[in-house]
């Protein structure tokens, strides 16, 4: 039964690589292909780097081509993937799948820097642990490509030992950090459950149920059409037309529509004032926002409210 299991997980690898293959190309030059960006090698299982930079990033287009556990030492990260955006501060850290997601990241203060240990893992290192540790209920698998954890002495203790091995040569790193990541699995896995691993796996194979997931999830953020479908895998043609089909009509009367809808819930039920509420449904002005309200309810947001 578990070989049979296996098998059958290691077809749906292959089935996925040939769909991937198949999209149609993204600008590379503006997409950030990691961890090959930092001169590591998708050949390896497991791999860690010690990332510090003083220059800010906002909503980098990142592909990943491993998994990665980030460990945030110094400064903010905002993560923006299929399903939600997660904003964390070096308090905790987060588990991404590989895949499309875009990434901000925010300086500490006052030292003006960012730095995350990152602790990447293919997808062989996650069956290899799922095989060993007889993981492999695939049932109602939750679809997070990321998971957030609280740092506690275990886990920064952990990420204190990764950063010291980043620091040593490839073959002894090669054998301390499959025993580290399986330690930081088993320990997750035994606090958390196992859905996050399943999900590693498991959740990145319903391409159909992630467009929709990234679309209900960004309407009311500020989000461009490039960028949203740069988290879906597609084109920007490829997901106006993919839009246009699942919601019958265009991508920028559905958003506006979406956004204007959502303001009048929160002017009429929640009392908000229109000054209040127009960056969160994701005008840049307040006169902008009037302009549209207007067209769209015959009256303005005051006179509505």
């Amino acid at each position: 039964m578990v070989c049979a299991f296996f098998i059958h997980l290691e077809q749906d690898t292959h089935i996925l690589k040939r769909q991937k293959k198949s999209l149609l190309k993204l600008d590379a030059m503006e997409i950030l292909f990691l961890p090959k960006a930092l001169n590591l090698k998708d050949s390896l299982d497991i791999q860690v780097y010690d990332y510090n930079t003083a220059k800010e990033a906002t909503k980098q287009k990142v592909n990943l081509t491993q998994n990665v556990i980030s460990f945030l030492i110094e400064g903010r990260k905002e993560v923006f993937s299929d399903s939600r955006s997660i904003n964390i501060q070096n308090s905790s850290f987060l588990i991404i799948r590989k895949g499309h997601c875009l990434m901000t990241e925010r300086l500490s203060a006052p030292h003006n820097n960012y730095r995350s240990i990152l602790l990447f893992f293919s997808d062989d290192a996650i069956i290899n642990f799922m095989r060993k540790y007889n993981i492999l209920n695939r049932k109602n698998v939750l679809s997070k490509a990321v998971t957030p954890f609280e740092y506690d002495d275990f886990t920064n203790a952990i990420a204190n030992s990764l950063m010291s091995i980043s620091n040593l040569n490839t073959v002894t790193q090669k054998k301390l950090l499959q025993v580290k990541f399986e330690e930081l699995m088993l320990y997750l896995t035994d606090i958390k459950g196992t859905q996050f691993v399943l999900s590693l796996f498991f959740g990145n194979d319903n391409f159909s149920g992630r467009f929709l997931s990234i679309v209900e999830n960004n309407k009311l953020k500020k989000m461009s059409l490039n960028e949203l479908a740069f988290l879906s895998s597609m084109s920007l043609s490829t997901f106006k037309r993919a839009f246009s089909k699942h919601f019958k009509e265009s991508p920028s009367k559905w958003f506006l529509d979406q956004r204007l809808e959502h303001s009048a819930y929160l002017l009429k039920h929640k009392n908000h004032r229109p000054s209040d509420i127009f960056e969160d449904v994701g005008f840049n002005t307040l006169s902008n926002f009037i302009q549209a309200f207007k067209s769209k309810y015959g009256v303005t947001p005051k006179q509505y409210k």
